[in-house]
């Protein structure tokens, strides 16, 4: 593997899992009720939105690191990654961008705002799938022995984790329990990613 192309991996993924625990700190902080309204929405907002550029060019670096018998699954997940990219940078976006500093001036809720249910909560939700789906398939690319193991485990986990995510978002009666059914995804993504970085520093030494 080339060690540019593995660097690139090693600190994408790196910083992607930063900003996940970031984003699972300020999501416990939020539902606690110790950060509030804007501030919670805008960390939120802000670290899910930088988790999805880097987790495409860790996906990218994969797939130039496994095996040509293998890429087929390795370029299923990048068109996956690259979906989920689109949705969320779409979805956080304009929120941070329209709907929050409309807010603040007093604007009442439009097509824009994230609701349960909503345009842009359903756009959240897509996005989370395919991240789920790139996961799985990114499992598929790798070797069953090796020092792969534990990276294997954790993208297999965040694509088993699609159905709970499909749950949380799309259960009739929303509360925040229902949305406690997608909290997995904070061990399984993280761990993910943490992974990966380890992979491609494996890689690059």
């Amino acid at each position: 593997m080339n060690r540019k192309i593995a660097i690139v991996g090693n600190c994408s993924s790196l910083a992607a899992f930063f900003a996940a625990v970031g984003y699972g700190i300020v999501q416990v902080l939020q539902v606690a009720g110790i950060l509030v309204y804007p501030l919670d929405a805008q960390l939120i907002y802000g670290f899910s939105l930088a988790i999805a550029p880097l987790f495409l060019l860790a996906i990218l670096a994969l797939h130039y690191s496994v095996h040509e018998s293998r890429r087929f699954f390795s370029h299923a997940a990048l068109l996956f990654a690259l979906l989920y990219t689109v949705y969320v940078v779409l979805m956080y976006g304009v929120q941070l961008a329209t709907v929050i500093p409309a807010s603040l001036k007093g604007a009442r809720e439009t097509l824009l705002t994230v609701t349960p249910h909503s345009l842009f909560w359903t756009v959240d939700a897509l996005g989370y799938i395919c991240m789920g789906i790139s996961t799985l398939l990114a499992y598929f690319a790798l070797p069953g022995s090796g020092h792969t193991l534990w990276l294997r485990r954790f993208l297999l986990a965040n694509g088993l984790a699609v159905p709970l995510i499909c749950f949380a978002y799309f259960y009739p009666q929303f509360s925040v329990w229902v949305l406690l059914a997608g909290a997995p995804w904070l061990i399984t993504a993280t761990g993910s990613l943490l992974q990966l970085a380890l992979y491609f520093k494996s890689k690059r030494d």
